[in-house]
Parts: C-alpha cells; structure tokens; sequence
C-alpha cells in the first residue's frame, strides 16, 4: 500500500511540473492560432505521462533497457498524439476561416450564406446565430431603405405643397400693395385660407417629429367611446355636407377606454377628413365602434374604390399619399403616419383593408384595466 502511494505520488508531482509549464506556455501563446494552442495541449499530456513515468521508474530504479522500452513507448505516443492535435487544429482553422468569410460577406453589406463543410456543435450554433443575425439586419436594410425612400417624397411633396400657395400669397399681397386688386376682401380671405392651410401642414410636421422623437406624452383618461365617436363626427360633419357625403355613425358601442382624449380625437379626425375627401359626392362614411378579442375596436369605412394591393402596406408610412398624390387638397401625406404613431403610443394598432367599393380602417385600442 506503501508503494503504491508512493508511486501516485511521484507521478502526480511529474505530472504537476508538466501541467504548470504547459500553463504557462498556454498564457503566452493565447493571442496565436488554435493549432499551436490544440498541440501544446497534447504536448502537456504526453509530457505529463512521460515525466510521471519517469519519476516513478527513477524512484524504482528500474534497469536502463526497461527505462528506454518505457520511453520509447511514450514517444510513440507522443507523436500520435502530436499529429492527431495538428490534423485536429487545422481542420478546425478551417471551418473557422469559412465561418469569418461568411460573416465577412453580410457585415459589408450582403447576406450570410453559411459555410458548406460540417463543423462542430458550437461553431454550428455560432453559424445559426449568424444567419438570424443576418435576416434582422437584411429586414433593417430594407426598412431603412423605405423610411429613406419616404423621407425623399416627404421632402419633395412638402417643398412642392409649400411652394405653391407662397407663390399665389406672394402674388395677391403685391397685388394688394400694388392696388390692383379688384376684389380685395376676396384677396384677403383666400389669403386667410392658404395661411390656415400651411399652418396645418407645419402643424402636422410638429406633432409627427415628436412621435418619431419619442416626447409625445399622452395623459389617459377613462371615455366613452360614444362621446369619442360623437365629437369627432361633430367636427366633420361641416366638411362631409361641403363635399356632399353622408356620414353615419349608427353602429358604436358605448364601451369605455382608456386614452389621450385630445389625441384620439385627431386620429379619428384625421380618418374621418381622409375618407371624406377620397369619397366622391353622395358616398357615405360609415364609422363603427365594437368590443373585440384583445380590445376595442374602431373602424371608418369610406368609398374611394378600394386601395391598389401592393400600395397597402404603404398606407401608414411617411409622405404615402396614393396615385393622386399632386392634386390638392391631397396634403403633406402625414396625416394616416401621425394616426399610427398616435395609436401605436396608446400600445394599440392601427391596419387598413379593402372592402366592396372602398377600404375600412381599424383602430384597435387595448382593453381598460378594471
């Protein structure tokens, strides 16, 4: 039993000499490549079987030809195992050099293609990363590319929108300066108009830089859906007699929700006014209020003909302001954007879609807390 523990013990010290110098070689090489780090490792465990052998056959004294069989039988082994570490960095080298190409290609701006040749669980698991990490940022691309693309028509139908009514101001004041109006109070109140015109348009710009900003503070309160509904048709109804549309509102449930009043208000406004002005004469504009799964629901439906199916998930976006875009009063193209930041704000959702001879859109609000 003596003997035996001596023998442990003789081979761990040797084996513990072997491990600490391996250690330290390790540390000093960690910046290098996984195949010198793979074949120092081999190194320290041949080493470390070698040097406890030695150890114990020098505390046996054991002959000098068994001492060489020994060492030779070792050395076999180590170079087994030296080979077997080099094939095995390698062939790992390699599936990491493809794996770093494959990042490389989607990080310059294309997409993960993942490597072809087998690799090991983690480097595999690494490689699914990738490729999900690839497809959020190929739809980020591509979202970024159409805010960019609705950006550029904000700006172009803004410029033009704005241009026009200060080109026809600038001609009735010095018109007026000039005295050579002939009717001047029809002047002045066409001038009024174009003024309340652009005040909207800038006014509109304001509320929807502070939805993309983030500031739009909202303070909730328990209302009535009937009251929220009422008002709002309250303040169309002079535009829908003007254009000749009727409006109906016979199908609102009186259901309580939890909302910015004055903000509810303008989307149902800005849905009301939109529907109007795309209903032709003697159309109707149909609004309706209902409980549903997950929340209430509020919807308009109008008769503009139905909206083109590949423009549908445009509706909401930016500067969106359909085929007729350049005839007035067609606006700035904000007022559907600010309506879904609105909603979006309340933790809702807003969604639009085509009915028989015109589009319905939905506002769906989460249900109040008790």
């Amino acid at each position: 039993m003596t003997d035996m523990l001596l023998i442990a013990l003789f081979a761990f010290l040797g084996a513990a000499v072997a491990g600490l110098l391996g250690a330290f070689a390790l540390r000093l090489i960690r910046h290098r490549s996984f195949v010198v780090s793979v074949t120092v490792v081999a190194a320290v465990a041949v080493t470390a079987m070698l040097a406890g052998t030695l150890a114990v056959a020098w505390a046996m004294f054991l002959s000098p030809h068994d001492l060489s069989v020994v060492t030779t039988v070792v050395a076999m082994a180590a170079v087994v195992s030296l080979l077997t570490a080099v094939l095995l960095g390698r062939w790992m080298v390699a599936r990491s050099r493809d794996l770093t190409m494959a990042a490389r290609s989607f990080g310059d701006g294309g997409v993960f293609a993942a490597p072809v040749e087998p690799a090991t669980a983690e480097l595999a698991a690494l490689t699914r990363e990738l490729a999900a990490t690839s497809a959020k940022l190929d739809s980020s691309r591509e979202r970024e590319r159409a805010l960019e693309t609705s950006r550029r028509e904000l700006v172009a139908w803004i410029s033009h929108d704005l241009r026009t009514p200060l080109a026809g101001l600038r001609a009735m004041s010095e018109a007026l300066e000039d005295g050579m109006a002939v009717d001047s109070p029809r002047y002045l109140r066409q001038i009024r108009t174009e003024v309340e015109r652009m005040n909207g348009m800038v006014g509109d710009l304001f509320e929807l830089s502070r939805i993309h900003a983030g500031s739009l503070t909202l303070t909730p309160t328990r209302i009535s859906v009937y009251d929220l509904v009422g008002d709002a048709l309250a303040g169309a109804d002079p535009l829908a007699r003007e254009l000749g549309v009727r409006l109906v509102g016979d199908r609102i449930d009186a259901v309580p929700v939890e909302v910015d009043g004055k903000e509810m208000s303008r989307v149902l406004g800005n849905l009301l006014v939109n529907a109007i002005r795309r209903t032709p004469a003697d159309g109707t504009v149909a609004v309706a209020a209902r409980n549903a799964e997950g929340g209430v629901v509020l919807s308009v439906t109008d008769g503009c003909g139905g909206i083109p199916e590949e423009d549908l998930p445009r509706v909401f976006d930016t500067g969106w302001r359909g085929s007729d875009a350049r005839t007035p009063p067609a606006g700035a193209g904000l007022g559907l954007a600010i309506v879904r930041g609105i909603v979006e704000a309340h933790e809702g959702r807003a969604a639009v879609r085509n009915v028989t001879g015109g589009c319905c859109f939905e506002v769906t609000l989460p249900a109040p807390t008790a």
